[in-house]
């Protein structure tokens, strides 16, 4: 029987919040940093499940702002490079050698630097909240059966991991919960080792009745492949992989802004086209794959859509995407820049909610 909400592929989640990664990364503008994290904050609380896993973003939150605290905490006491001439306090200044030139502990701390460094590390937290929203809303067991075919066994591993973390957990809190019944310590060196070998043991009932469960459904058995195919797909791959790596290094810098996004793009076809013939050794199918349909590209639109337009806002206006400090000014919201973060809004609208469970 279909469902009637159908699940969004996972990877259009993380699509979608990548591209709103993207584009925080190209502005140090307060005013559009908040509304991205509005805008995916919003999405999250529309469509995020009851599941454990979607409880995910508030601790990406949490280490957004710890994030923000240690990058300010660091201009007030290692000081800054930025000039300024609004002194908030004075600490007291510890002197260091003549090898250490340049760096300073303690001194003024200006109005200037700790704007500076807090625009700085709104950077880095909008886009780990990025990062969380897309742990929030797509499920990881259902994104690891989407991986392509050469990167099965990795994502085997991680489903299992993934599997018997929860079964520890819950066999540590019974046999605690048996032991506190009968009158029996549970806690110090001793409670912990009389807890720790019942678990040990059930851990390994569970590996030896997964490893018959694997053996009996061919895991690990592969195709013959020619040589040839391999030493083009091992070229693929790393060659793409290494494309990857340089096309966001350009894109994180403004000096590599004009090649960034053409290597990025090279270089991840080039790692699929590797994926894809990798995929050859490994011959399986799939049970229900998860579908991409037409809400799928749009919610990996609005990312793409939000990252490109802000892309194209930095090259274009860079002093209302990038706020000077020096003088001290109240930054300014640009129009269109602003009107393209909206877009990633698109999937809270086009993307049906799920029905939650009643408590």
């Amino acid at each position: 029987m279909p469902e009637r909400f159908p699940q969004l592929h996972p990877g259009a989640w993380w699509l979608w919040a990548l591209g709103l990664g993207t584009a925080a990364t190209r502005t140090t503008n307060p005013l559009l940093l908040a509304l991205l994290v509005a805008a995916s904050g919003y999405v999250v609380a529309t469509h995020r499940s009851s599941a454990p896993w979607a409880r995910s973003y508030l601790a990406f939150a949490k280490l957004a702002v710890a994030v923000l605290c240690v990058r300010l905490a660091f201009t007030v006491l290692l000081g800054s490079p930025v000039p300024g001439t609004h002194v908030l306090f004075t600490l007291p200044e510890v002197p260091l050698p003549d090898w250490a030139q340049g760096i300073r502990l303690g001194g003024p701390v200006t109005a200037e630097a700790l704007l500076f460094s807090g625009y700085n590390g709104l950077k880095l937290a909008a886009l780990l909240i990025c990062v969380g929203a897309a742990n929030a809303l797509s499920s990881p067991a259902r994104l690891l059966k989407s991986l392509p075919g050469a990167l099965y066994e990795a994502g085997v591993a991680v489903v299992v991991a993934l599997t018997f973390a929860p079964h520890l957990i819950a066999d540590v809190r019974r046999l605690r919960s048996a032991r506190r019944l009968r009158g029996r310590p549970d806690r110090g060196v001793r409670g912990l080792l009389q807890v720790g070998l019942p678990v040990l043991e059930g851990a390994l009932e569970r590996s030896v009745a997964l490893a018959a469960a694997m053996d009996a459904r061919g895991f690990g058995r592969t195709a013959e492949v020619p040589a040839r195919v391999r030493r083009t797909t091992a070229a693929l791959t790393l060659g793409g992989l290494l494309g990857v790596c340089a096309g966001t290094y350009g894109l994180l810098t403004a000096e590599g802004g004009t090649y960034g996004l053409p290597v990025l793009l090279a270089g991840s076809a080039a790692a699929l086209a590797g994926l894809r013939l990798g995929g050859r050794r490994s011959p399986r199918t799939r049970y229900r794959p998860a579908p991409w349909g037409v809400r799928a590209w749009l919610v990996a639109g609005s990312g793409a859509a939000v990252a490109a337009l802000l892309t194209l806002a930095a090259a274009r206006e860079p002093d209302a995407l990038n706020p000077g400090v020096v003088p001290l000014a109240v930054p300014a919201l640009p129009l269109w820049p602003a009107v393209s973060v909206l877009l990633a809004l698109l999937p809270a609208f086009v993307v049906p909610q799920e029905p939650r469970e009643r408590a």
